[in-house]
């Protein structure tokens, strides 16, 4: 990342950012599956833009237990594809937003607000108008101002995500390559840029060896 890193979010300001739709936006079923999209699966503004209810489908049509960004499902320009396991939140989240805004797998998982809204007299409309990445990036400072989130950005979701799985990998009987893995990292040397370190971990580590 260029620049000043974007802060990392608490559980508490996630919650927050979970909220922060109730009151003050027209849609938000679709704003919680953003945050979640960044929060839990760590996916960039532009990748939440290029979603389609096809990444997060099984065969059967329903919600599937992953994101399937590999093969014909990849839509990142860089790096490898992936496939993340679906946090328990989101898919929970995904499946009410299936409920509330009926598609199929060719249409954008985030709809614009003028697809949410689609003329009645041309039902197709809405197949042609995702979210634009940049309409993202508003939303998400939006947001941070509002909740009074300093130095939060649009990549701030995406850095805790893997920060804190960088946290618990090896508690789950991984490395640091699962974690390059999950965030579609080209690089082991990207990953370990977005990771703090913690001088209480190293304190702990020690009386490990």
């Amino acid at each position: 990342m260029a620049g000043r890193r974007a802060e990392l979010l608490n559980d508490t300001q996630v919650k927050a950012c979970l909220r922060w739709g109730d009151e003050r936006r027209r849609y938000p079923h679709r704003d919680r599956v953003v945050v979640l999209l960044s929060v839990r699966a760590g996916l960039r503004a532009v990748e939440i833009a290029r979603l389609r209810r096809g990444h997060v489908m099984d065969e059967g049509g329903g919600i599937a237990d992953v994101i399937n960004l590999q093969g014909k499902f990849r839509i990142a320009k860089k790096g490898p594809g992936r496939v993340i396991p679906m946090h328990a939140d989101l898919r929970e989240q995904v499946i009410r937003l299936f409920g509330i805004v009926p598609g199929g797998p060719d249409d954008p998982l985030i709809l614009s607000e003028r697809a949410m809204r689609p003329n009645p007299e041309d039902p197709e409309d809405r197949r042609l108008v995702c979210m634009a990445p940049n309409s993202i990036v508003l939303m998400f400072g939006q947001m941070y101002g509002e909740l009074g989130l300093a130095g939060c950005s649009s990549h701030s979701g995406r850095r805790t995500f893997i920060t804190k799985v960088a946290g618990k990998i090896t508690e789950a009987g991984g490395s640091l390559r699962d974690v390059q893995q999950l965030a579609g990292h080209t690089s082991l040397n990207t990953t370990q840029r977005y990771v703090d370190g913690s001088d209480e971990a190293k304190r702990r580590v020690m009386k490990l060896l």
